[in-house]
């Protein structure tokens, strides 16, 4: 057996070892996450995450281990822009807090598969096509410019094309029903409103995937190293909603200094023949712009907001 491939069985069974004890055991039963509970959830998936990259800075060398970090940070803050998406979509359809973690769970492990398609697609491509690495810089100076400034987002479920499909083919109750997706109404097997809500969270994590996978791809083209920081990323993004969906109000720059990290990544691949940017430089800007982000989003915007002024 390969170095490459224990590597790829390790790491499998740490994740699914750890999914089963979150997601199987710990949190089986549905019911609403508390926030000392998420609190411990999101410190467990980010000490793994850091327990995993000194792993990888002494099996597979310092810039390894630092293509690691700076992809998981990337992940990380585009999963937090993400979480806005969530508070929208749960509001549209009215679900409880209590039947949101079902949900979320279900749409992990589809984001876990197709993240796993995208980016073997996307490596595929770049290595096929070397041009490809342009198409994707472009997409991602587009996708930053406008989250700085295309205004709020707008969640539109009924014109997803699964929702509108699942509504002409499949009966739709108006009411929840425990925490089903599926009921049986009149002998009629029905769909309920926590299963459009799947469809529409697995939907949006398709365009999310858009932005992400690219990104990661301009910091390294090594499979392993993008999958395990796009799934410590995702794996904790559970526990982060429950950990930060009351105070996201509070952190009303953090969409714009994602949009610039995400400029700047889409730069790094359109310079990519022409100068090769250290991987310590863009760690550097990425936390440097979130830390920004962050300080000024919890000191300057309650000022503003105390004199009058919108952010």
């Amino acid at each position: 057996m390969s170095a490459q491939t224990m590597m790829w069985l390790g790491f499998s069974v740490v994740i699914a070892v750890m999914f089963v004890l979150d997601l199987g055991v710990f949190n089986r039963k549905s019911h609403a996450i508390s926030f000392r509970e998420a609190l411990a959830w999101t410190l467990v998936w980010v000490s793994l995450a850091l327990a995993f990259n000194v792993w990888i800075y002494f099996s597979m060398g310092p810039t390894k281990a630092l293509e690691f970090f700076t992809g998981y940070l990337i992940e990380e803050s585009l999963s937090v822009d993400n979480l806005f998406v969530f508070i929208m979509i749960f509001s549209y359809f009215h679900i409880s807090k209590a039947h949101q973690p079902k949900i979320l769970k279900w749409g992990i492990i589809g984001a876990l598969v197709m993240r796993a398609v995208f980016i073997l697609v996307g490596i595929e491509l770049i290595e096929r096509f070397h041009w490809m690495i342009y198409v994707f810089g472009g997409i991602l100076i587009i996708t930053g410019f406008k989250m700085a400034f295309g205004g709020e987002e707008k969640i539109e479920p009924e014109k997803n094309l699964l929702v509108r499909v699942v509504r002409r083919f499949v009966p739709i109750t108006k009411r929840v029903r425990d925490d089903r997706f599926f009921i049986k109404k009149g002998g009629i097997l029905a769909a309920t409103p926590l299963f459009l809500t799947l469809l529409v969270v697995e939907s949006s994590d398709v365009i999310f995937a858009v932005d992400s996978i690219p990104a990661v791809l301009a910091v390294t083209r090594d499979p392993f190293i993008v999958y395990t920081s796009n799934v410590f990323a995702i794996m904790g993004l559970r526990s982060l909603y429950y950990l930060l969906a009351n105070v996201m109000e509070m952190f009303v720059y953090l969409k714009l200094g994602v949009s610039f990290i995400l400029a700047y990544v889409g730069a790094k691949m359109l310079l990519t023949d022409v100068y090769h940017i250290p991987i310590y430089f863009s760690l550097g800007v990425i936390i440097g712009v979130l830390a920004i982000s962050v300080v000024t989003s919890v000191t300057i915007a309650p000022r503003r907001e105390k004199h009058g002024h919108t952010p």
